[in-house]
């Protein structure tokens, strides 16, 4: 007996039907008008859309930031996830300096177990090619490893000098590598050396506050090293993923990218399409600190090139960056000094409230574009072959859809595990009604009905030749 899904609209990247959804076990086995009942549980989704279950491919859960740890684990974070109508993520396992890939995977394996409430996925970020006693450039024929488990694409940051960014040589011969696995690099794109001494003069002349940390990462930063990441991806032959794009500097040297053929994908993130710096951090209280992320929130002028690009295709997919820090103990380490303000922000279980409320109400993105931003487009990017889309053999990650649920964003009601939401008392309408992952019913009405640990790593597979 399987559960069939009866009268709603299905919602497909590419067109809307009417049309049931059957289920048996965990995967989808039909999608078609008027499927008989037989014996399967019905589901009467009249008046929803089904559409196939979100995925965020960049979070950061338990991750070690600024002298603490984001403060969603792989319960919290995948939970919230689930709520929100995501049912895969992929997170970021992070080579520490003096240590092996391998090390690393071993430490977010064991930070999922037991916990992940939802499918979940890893990138690998490479910091060194040459760890603490082992041969020269072990890590290169350790990614050769990683893709055999899986792991198909590798973080690059060209931020955070002396904790985390690479310089171009380490970048261009992990591209190269990666040109060879099939595999796909993403890339932080900031000018971090730049950077830094721009900050250096701000706080040197007492620029402590929060919004500086807005005010010292300059549009012009990110765009010249998002040029500089696709010439060297160009030059080693393989495909290149921006993440977190903010503003329309960059988005000019992507879109040059792409008319000239080369191989350039980007995301950005719900908070660059919503948030500004003129109405969140003009400079006016610590408050703030709860918009340090990086990139830092831009000029309001950036969002509407960056609607126009999801919906012209010119960027890919949306997704969070989620990374929360509670403000009471964690973003008041910077309280003096806005670059000890942990980066990041609690946005996990929002992405499709958002999208779809100052997307698709709007009449910016249609149904269809939501569903490939959401979930199509990430599947396809990230090598899930079983994800992404409502079709025979596909696994039953399903979303019911309430175009009309009216919804307000608070911290006291949220699942993530911060004191404070980024689009506090902001109303939105559409919302999850029910969320089945791989066939079973974890979320109805907001409440969480799976158990932690049901999550499964997915093993992606290294398809970045294929993309364009």
């Amino acid at each position: 007996m399987g559960t069939l899904i009866q009268h709603g609209t299905v919602i497909h990247a590419d067109s809307s039907v009417q049309a049931d959804v059957l289920i048996e076990g965990e995967t989808i086995v039909a999608v078609a008008a008027n499927l008989p009942p037989a014996d399967h549980t019905l589901v009467d989704a009249t008046g929803l859309l089904v559409m196939p279950g979100g995925i965020d491919v960049h979070t950061h859960l338990d991750m070690p930031f600024g002298g603490t740890t984001s403060a969603d684990d792989y319960l919290t974070g995948t939970r919230a996830a689930a709520i929100g109508g995501t049912t895969t993520v992929i997170d970021f396992a992070l080579q520490s300096r003096g240590h092996t890939l391998a090390e690393a995977l071993a430490v977010w394996d064991s930070k999922a177990e037991g916990k992940a409430c939802i499918d979940y996925a890893l990138h690998m970020a490479i910091t060194d090619l040459s760890p603490a006693g082992h041969p020269h450039n072990e890590t290169l024929a350790e990614m050769e490893q990683m893709v055999a488990r899986g792991i198909s694409s590798f973080k690059l940051f060209m931020a955070y000098p002396g904790v985390l960014m690479i310089d171009d040589g380490l970048m261009f011969q992990v591209m190269q590598k990666a040109a060879s696995l099939g595999a796909l690099c993403l890339i932080h794109a900031e000018n971090g050396a730049a950077i830094d001494v721009v900050v250096a003069q701000a706080l040197a002349e007492g620029k402590t506050a929060p919004h500086f940390h807005a005010l010292t990462r300059s549009t012009q930063a990110e765009a010249e090293a998002t040029h500089r990441a696709i010439a060297l991806a160009e030059m080693a032959g393989t495909t290149v993923y921006i993440v977190h794009l903010s503003n329309s500097d960059s988005l000019r040297e992507l879109k040059q990218a792409q008319a000239r053929g080369l191989r350039a994908l980007a995301e950005t993130c719900t908070q660059y399409l919503v948030l500004s710096l003129e109405e969140q951090m003009p400079g006016k209280s610590f408050e703030e600190a709860k918009y340090v992320f990086t990139p830092p929130l831009r000029l309001k002028a950036n969002q509407a090139p960056l609607w126009q690009a999801l919906a012209d295709g010119s960027l890919s997919v949306v997704s969070t960056d989620h990374c929360p820090f509670r403000f009471a103990d964690q973003k008041s380490l910077g309280r003096n000094d806005f670059t000890k303000i942990p980066n990041g922000g609690p946005g996990i279980e929002n992405r499709m409230q958002l999208l779809w409320h100052f997307g698709v109400n709007a009449g910016l993105l249609t149904p269809e574009r939501f569903v490939a931003l959401t979930a199509t487009e990430p599947a396809r990017i990230f090598g899930m072959e079983t994800k992404g889309v409502l079709a025979p053999g596909k696994d039953a990650d399903v979303l019911l859809w309430d175009p009309n649920a009216a919804y307000t964003i608070s911290a006291v009601t949220q699942s993530m595990n911060t004191d404070y939401s980024m689009f506090e008392g902001w109303q939105v309408k559409g919302n999850v009604s029910r969320v089945y992952s791989h066939g079973e019913l974890v979320v109805e009405h907001g409440k969480f009905l799976g158990t932690p640990g049901r999550g499964r790593f997915l093993h992606r597979k290294a398809n970045a030749g294929e993309l364009l």
